[in-house]
């Protein structure tokens, strides 16, 4: 009986393990965003293990406000609101909404907020 049981829990913590590590690496490890001041390495898996999903990712709902990211969501290139016709003005193009984003995130946690120390020259 107690082997059985200890089967049964190693099973389970297993499956847990699993799961865990599987949601926790959605999406690309590292995503590179090129740009004329320099190559943007984005460690997308090492920003999934310290905030949600939700910072950053988000669509327009059918009233026209931000929806926060869902388990299913289709993820869409940024520049597919955050464009020419988007109605903020700061936030009309990508990297105005990124730099919005993430030097705010970086200042709050003390990450990486001058240019040079994301955009990197090849």
């Amino acid at each position: 009986m107690f082997k059985k049981g200890l089967g049964v829990l190693v099973s389970l913590m297993t499956m847990a393990f699993v799961a865990s590590t599987v949601l926790a690496g959605v999406g690309p490890a590292v995503i590179k965003l090129e740009n004329k001041k320099g190559t943007v390495t984005f460690q997308h898996h090492k920003h999934q293990e310290r905030t949600k999903c939700a910072e950053c990712h988000h669509e327009k709902g059918p009233d026209g406000k931000q929806v926060p990211y869902y388990e299913g969501m289709k993820i869409q290139k940024c520049e597919t609101c955050h464009n020419k016709s988007f109605p903020n003005k700061k936030l009309n193009k990508p990297m105005k909404a990124f730099h919005k984003n993430c030097k705010g995130c970086h200042k709050t946690h003390h990450g990486p907020t001058k240019c040079k120390e994301c955009h990197k020259k090849k």
